[in-house]
């Protein structure tokens, strides 16, 4: 007999479960749905992949998600002719509803004039269906409200600072495939771009000085660095005169800084590409926050009388946020990339090729705090620093760190707590990095990753229809689907819908494997040496 301890070492189910489902690329922690088919009346559990990005979460959809990316990536880089977006002309279904839509505006505007609320309402929600039964007919865009537009925000000017370098500009043409050399060369370009530096620092990414290093414009970088991407994809078109398209990656440095990899359809100079950097800038033009207001055990207070944020000692409302970006004259932050830029041509098809797209995704199954994690104390100390001025940076006009600057958020309810906001950029597990780390413009490879994953799958199918195996796609739009909730008596257990997923797996490996070998036989056997019998 064994002792206790030897049978602790031994691995528990869950584990083995667990290794076996990663081994044939089943994800780990599905979620159940109950399907029913409204035809047949049939009623059953199905376990749907939870789609996690991370491979700390879940290992085999992360590396499912890499590969559609890395497929879209590889897709898109060198095309060679133009992606078609011609729009379908609209149908007369959807031209009858628009103009069901129109009569219904026209007399919700006349129910709100007479002030006939009940009314009002009804409209309202009639509108709301009819847009709803568009969007299911296949339109696409933003339908206008039927309420009349309010206070118009303020436009700032679009001049350019007098500290940022003039640029060249051109009309944007319509297209985006790059230009081909000699008759058959269409280099594209990959390209790095940093962030601003705060201060000096070590190898590690600590500051040599934490004293001077410039916490607060580290954190504001962060949280606007999406905003700045967006502009320097603006200027770039403007100033080569094509729309560019991109597929960029956003990762943190060692200091915790964002920086982006982006590989660009198309050649560019280095000259041009340096000088787009230096001239592109973002301006945030909001309310000034750079000292709280309040803190500590002085908050601000909901009144329900006024469903508003109140001083708590004056019980005087605090400044609408429409009100403080009025008085705002000048940017509360102006955010800029750092002088190191790194571009290189890269041909398509090549081994190079190849290799930076596997750059491009190397992180993207990672989480941010995977990918830079603080091993040391002066590291932790450097994180939790920046965290703390993470903390009191506002990162949107909803967000709630504006009530300790007195400023009332757009969309201000009782649920709100003065300081503290779930968004993204005041986690200490993101340190102010953007939600989205892949960014793709969407005329890259003229498919979303839905259709890349429809692509994968029709390739499978047609494997396995060259030997005979047919799978005929099932169309789903009839059944009816409903999530699962906890405690369902009737659902069972994950661990029997796992290993029904598990087998699943193997008879499909099975099948791919037999159409492998009918598409490429192996070959004579060669060997000098005869095979023992």
């Amino acid at each position: 007999m064994s002792t206790r301890a030897e049978r602790m070492r031994l691995p528990l189910s869950t584990e083995v479960m667990k290794a076996t489902a990663e081994k044939h690329g089943v994800c780990v922690r599905p979620f159940t749905m109950e399907v029913g088919d409204p035809d047949t009346g049939e009623l059953r559990y199905v376990a749907v992949p939870c789609g996690s990005t991370v491979e700390s979460v879940c290992a085999p959809c992360a590396k499912k998600a890499k590969a559609l990316r890395m497929a879209q990536c590889r897709e898109g880089w060198h095309l060679t002719e133009e992606p078609d977006f011609t729009p379908a002309p609209p149908t007369a279904e959807q031209k009858e509803l628009m103009e069901f839509r129109a009569d219904l505006v026209a007399r919700y505007r006349e129910a709100v004039e007479h002030g006939e609320e009940g009314q009002a309402d009804e409209l309202r929600e009639e509108i709301r269906g009819v847009d709803e039964e568009l969007r299911q007919l296949g339109m696409r865009g933003r339908l206008p409200s039927p309420d009349l537009p309010g206070k118009r925000p303020v436009k700032r000017s679009t001049k350019r600072r007098q500290d940022a370098p003039n640029l060249p500009r051109k009309k944007v043409a319509k297209t985006t495939v790059g230009r081909e050399y000699a008759g058959k060369f269409r280099p594209s370009m990959f390209v790095t771009l940093t962030c601003d530096t705060y201060g000096r620092v070590r190898e590690d990414g600590t500051p040599v000085d934490p004293a001077s290093y410039d916490y607060r414009r580290a954190a504001r970088d962060a949280v606007h660095f999406a905003s700045l991407v967006d502009r320097w994809w603006q200027n770039l078109r403007r100033v080569v005169g094509w729309d560019v398209q991109y597929f960029a990656t956003v990762e943190p440095q060692k200091r915790t800084a964002p920086h982006l990899h982006a590989a660009l359809r198309g050649s560019i100079p280095h000259e041009v590409l340096r000088q787009v950097t230096e001239a592109t800038y973002h301006q945030v033009w909001w309310p000034n926050h750079d000292e709280p207001i309040y803190g500590g055990d002085r908050l601000p207070v909901w009144d329900a009388r006024s469903k508003g944020f109140v001083d708590p000692e004056k019980h005087e409302p605090l400044t609408p946020w429409e009100e403080a970006v009025e008085e705002v004259e000048e940017p509360a932050h102006v955010v800029t990339f750092g002088r190191q830029v790194h571009s290189k041509g890269i041909l398509g098809g090549t081994e190079e090729a190849g290799r930076h797209i596997g750059y491009l995704t190397k992180y993207l199954t990672k989480s941010t705090g995977e990918v830079v994690e603080a091993i040391s104390a002066r590291q932790r100390e450097h994180h939790d620093r920046l965290h703390a001025e993470l903390a009191i940076t506002p990162c949107s006009p909803c967000c709630a760190v504006w009530l300790l600057y007195g400023v009332q958020p757009l969309g201000a309810t009782s649920r709100m707590t003065p300081g503290h906001c779930k968004g993204r950029a005041h986690r200490r597990t993101t340190l102010g990095l953007p939600g989205r780390r892949v960014l793709v413009s969407r005329k890259w490879s003229g498919k979303s990753l839905a259709d890349h994953k429809a692509d994968r799958k029709a390739f499978v199918r047609d494997m396995l229809a060259g030997v005979g195996i047919v799978k005929p796609e099932e169309d789903t739009s009839r059944l009816i689907w409903r999530k699962v909730q906890p405690g369902d008596r009737d659902a069972p257990p994950r661990a029997h819908l796992l290993m029904r997923a598990i087998a699943e797996r193997i008879t499909w490996k099975a099948e791919y494997d037999r159409a492998l070998l009918a598409a490429h036989p192996p070959g004579p056997e060669t060997s000098a040496t005869p095979l023992a019998v």
